[in-house]
């Protein structure tokens, strides 16, 4: 790390917790970000500021006038724009010292199986329950940990799946494949902007703590967020040994 890099992470450096060696690993890592809108602008922007090195990004759709209530990461000027490429000049304003690595395509298994065996976290940012499906067997078999929340109305959650650990769920343990729940989004039914800028920092949050080994992450725990009130409540997960992806004889990888 050189004297400009130091100076630019200073702050992390005074933390009791860090040291220069966690921030070395941050600039070593790799986030692979699957998903540029309301949860994975804030992710991405803290992930480049906080020195992720290595960021890839993977989202299909472009910068939409209705994105710009909450998507803080684009511009006015980038409607029309590819959400990757948005990202991309906005990260790199932020953090020129960052690499990101644009994919302006859907995340399906022959995207996920080249990119998850090269990343250190996975960040699941999207609102498509079979994406999220995917993103999972994707994490279960490269065995890298899954950062995974949600955004809709007022109600945001966030959990880590963590392969690595025995006792950690994954995505299919709480939502099995078999059992979707009913198309919910917010171009339908409307998201609050503040909330997805909170759940997508948590995400962040959780993520540059794994990369650094610092702290408990949520693997285990899902946490809610309702934000009527600005309540959080945490509850227990566990792994299902019925799991069709993580369990004792699995499936669906």
């Amino acid at each position: 790390m050189d004297d400009q890099q130091r100076l630019r992470y200073s702050r992390h450096l005074l933390l009791d917790e860090w040291s220069e060696g966690a921030q070395e690993r941050l600039l070593l890592s790799h986030a692979l970000v699957i998903g540029a809108g309301g949860l994975g602008a804030p992710a991405l922007m803290y992930l480049a500021s906080s020195g992720v090195g290595r960021i890839t990004v993977v989202d299909p759709d472009v910068v939409d006038l209705t994105n710009l209530q909450r998507q803080v990461l684009h511009r006015t000027e980038g409607i029309g724009l590819p959400k990757v490429e948005s990202a991309c000049a906005a990260l790199a304003a932020l953090n020129p010292g960052v690499q990101v690595h644009a994919l302006a395509q859907a995340a399906d298994e022959a995207l996920l199986d080249q990119w998850a065996p090269q990343a250190d976290v996975i960040l699941d940012c999207t609102d498509h329950f079979s994406i999220r499906q995917t993103i999972n067997r994707a994490s279960v078999k490269h065995g890298a940990p899954l950062v995974s929340a949600s955004a809709l109305r007022f109600d945001g959650q966030l959990t880590v799946f963590d392969p690595r650990l025995a006792t950690s769920p994954c995505y299919a343990c709480l939502f099995p494949p078999d059992a979707p729940p009913p198309e919910e989004r917010c171009a339908t039914l409307g998201v609050f902007a503040p909330l997805v800028g909170i759940i997508g920092t948590l995400q962040a949050a959780e993520a540059i703590k794994l990369l650094c080994g610092i702290g408990t992450s949520l693997a285990g725990r899902l946490l809610m967020l309702d934000g009527r009130g600005m309540e959080f409540t945490e509850v227990r997960i566990a792994r299902q040994s019925s799991c069709t992806v993580c369990g004792a004889t699995p499936t669906g990888r």
